[in-house]
């Protein structure tokens, strides 16, 4: 029995329409499931998500969003075994499943986790600091970003299509964008399985996320300039998509990840028995035969010193017949399993006797393997092949690529020729250096950096923790320049980006303030009534205040200051020589002594609802202290953003302190935390 991959679409199932096509076994050629190859009506798709999806999602905090992502990893975590099983009609092994299933949920756990720690529990997210516009403080400036109106459609590649949902889903989602997701037809059957898993578990607002598969033409035909397209696959079909009149003319954002011939660079001083050689000879193997080379951030050119060539050609021999054993994935012997589909064979054989004009055959026969448990007939299999270029100068290793388990190595001269080459390929998602010398390293990674979205360099040092080269992060930014698409992905909270609104919003304090939910300096301020310390986040408002002082400072402060502290430096201790720097008149207060007596003036002291000071932000010194001196402290609510899932919040306190001149002395930033009602519980 077959799976009939469907389409979720306006909070409904349906199964594909006319024609449809079987999808095989990568290992067997047996039919698994069947798709419609005719193309969907998108109309009902992003109608349900702009009025439905988008709405709900809008109405909710970024903490909201990134507790349902939590949520939703936790819920997937849990079945990832049925997920497993239907990976290895892929051709993917356990260990390449891990990299897609749980790469992907990873990828939820991350952005559910920073979601919370560094966005504000608030639907509008601040950039920057005001810019004060004019000069009475009374028109001002503030960059906000706000969630895009349209739709976020993901159009992904066969090869990772459970972390290819996935990672485009987390921020748009924590954007606050809905979701319309476009898989390859080859493996939609695993995308489809958990996107029916999401659907089913309720853990997101509906038209949030929806599934469109089969035809793809006309595509892009409905989408309008609020509507984002973020696309993963050839390089070909990148530019295709970038041509539409939608986004040529139309304003439809678009980012692209395409293929791209990644480089990795052997450093000179990695000779053979160094551990840095090894680790380069080990990476290279792995990035081959990892989902069989089918990772649009496989190694595709290795550069090496030219008098290593033979050695490091050897040793890729030798650790291929060592640690490849390719066959059945289902085997648990198996390390290596099959492309995607016999399709996918070809092309890989097409291009890698088109890349065979320049460059020769040197391990692995695509004619003769072996395998375990598998037909080569029926199944898509290739060996590792690695390929040795003599003229590392001609075209061909620079710009035809082979998407499977084949990589080039070649020589270089020196580090210049070595940016040189790799600069050939006009662009890639990530880029390795493998070298123990700092000044080789910083060579190749500045010289390689222009060309490369990603950077690893590894060392003996840095090996036991890498990730290694073809494994992007969600923490760090995915995607490349020139031919790698010049999109970029994932990294932290920047991945959010391509699906918010930078605005700039001018206007009164009073104006500026009341849009972004965040208190900034000449907007009201209120400081009669309850102490803002005896208030609980349900009592607080921003714009609260507390005024502490005047305190004059006295000799006997700052002695006994540096007595306690052990901060003995001469600005504190001996009036001539502080008189003697050019920014003091004479002997000075220690900055965190200044600090801290202003938390003596505005801290309310009896236990109440602020349950702890975790921090100081932005803090500077804009003028000296000095003995005799009346400091006041002006403490301000400045932000408000409650945890959606626990008993407490974060407050950010606008932090002046003024001498009896009225002239600022130091300003900062103090977090607390605070519970949400007082008397707790």
């Amino acid at each position: 029995m077959t799976i009939t991959v469907a389409n979720y679409v306006a909070g409904r199932w349906l199964d594909p329409s006319g024609d449809r096509v079987s999808l095989l076994d990568a290992t067997t050629a047996q039919p698994v499931a069947e798709i419609g190859t005719s193309a969907i009506d998108l109309g009902p798709a992003i109608d349900h998500a702009r009025t439905v999806g988008g709405p709900a999602l809008r109405a909710m905090t970024f903490h909201e969003r990134a507790l349902a992502l939590k949520r939703l990893a936790q819920h997937l975590n849990g079945r990832r075994d049925g997920f497993y099983a239907l990976s290895t009609w892929t051709g993917a092994t356990r260990r390449d499943s891990l990299v897609d299933v749980d790469g992907g949920i990873g990828v939820l756990f991350t952005y559910g986790s920073r979601g919370r720690r560094e966005l504000p529990n608030s639907t509008v997210l601040l950039d920057g600091t005001t810019e004060r516009l004019g000069r009475a403080g009374h028109f001002v400036g503030q960059h906000v970003y706000t969630p895009r109106r349209g739709i976020a459609l993901q159009i992904n590649a066969f090869n990772f299509p459970v972390w290819g949902m996935l990672e485009k889903l987390a921020p748009a989602f924590l954007a606050g964008v809905p979701t319309v997701a476009k898989p390859a037809s080859q493996t939609a059957y695993l995308t489809g399985a958990v996107v029916a898993e999401i659907i089913a578990s309720g853990l997101l607002p509906e038209g949030s996320l929806q599934l469109v598969t089969g035809g793809s033409r006309r595509l892009l035909d409905l989408l309008d300039e609020q509507d984002t397209v973020a696309f993963t696959g050839s390089a070909a079909t990148a530019a295709a998509l970038r041509s539409h009149p939608r986004v040529r003319t139309g304003g439809v954002r678009f980012g692209a990840e395409a293929d791209s011939l990644n480089v990795s660079v052997l450093g000179p001083d990695a000779t053979p028995g160094s551990a840095e050689f090894d680790l380069y000879v080990r990476q290279l193997v792995t990035e081959l035969t990892a989902k069989a080379g089918q990772k649009c951030t496989a190694i595709r050119r290795a550069l090496v010193p030219e008098p290593q060539v033979g050695d490091v050609v050897e040793a890729v021999r030798a650790r291929i017949a060592e640690t490849v054993r390719l066959g059945n994935p289902g085997d648990p012997t198996v390390t290596m399993g099959a492309l995607v589909g016999l399709g996918q064979r070809d092309e890989v054989r097409k291009n890698l006797d088109a890349l065979q004009a320049a460059a020769r055959i040197v391990v692995g026969d695509p004619d003769r393997f072996d395998l375990i448990d598998a037909d080569p007939e029926r199944g898509a299999f290739l060996p590792p092949i690695l390929l040795r270029a003599d003229d590392p100068d001609r075209d061909e290793p620079h710009d035809i690529e082979v998407f499977g388990p084949v990589g080039t190595v070649m020589g270089y001269r020196d580090t210049a020729h070595a940016v040189r080459l790799a600069a050939r390929g006009r662009g890639s998602l990530v880029g390795s250096v493998v070298s123990a010398d700092p000044a080789v390293v910083r060579d190749l990674v500045l010289g390689l950096a222009p060309w490369h979205g990603r950077m690893l360099v590894l060392d003996a040092e840095a090996a036991a923790e890498s990730t290694g080269h073809g494994s992007p992060l969600p923490t760090l930014v995915h995607g490349g320049p020139g031919r790698a698409g010049d999109g970029e992905e994932l990294g932290g909270i920047r991945g959010l980006r391509p699906y918010l609104q930078r605005t700039a919003v001018q206007g009164s304090p009073r104006a500026v303030s009341a849009v972004t939910g965040t208190w900034i300096p000449g907007a009201p301020r209120s400081t009669g009534g309850t102490h803002p310390f005896r208030k609980s986040l349900a009592e607080l408002r921003i714009g609260d205040t507390v005024v502490g002082g005047p305190r004059v400072v006295t000799l006997d402060d700052i002695e006994a200051f540096a007595d306690l502290s052990g901060d003995t430096f001469y600005a504190h201790m001996d009036d001539e020589a502080a008189a003697a720097n050019p920014f003091f008149d004479g002997r000075v207060a220690h900055g965190y002594f200044v600090v801290s007596m202003a938390a003596g003036l505005f801290v309310a002291p009896e236990p109440g609802p602020v349950l702890a000071n975790v921090g100081l932000q932005n803090l500077a010194f804009s003028q000296p202290v000095y003995p005799g001196d009346a400091l006041t402290v002006t403490l301000t609510a400045k932000a408000i953003s409650p945890r959606v899932d626990s008993g407490w919040g974060d407050v950010t306190w606008d932090a002046v302190i003024t001498n009896q001149d009225g002239r600022t002395v130091a300003t900062y930033d103090v977090l607390t935390c605070v519970a949400a009602t007082w008397p707790a519980g």
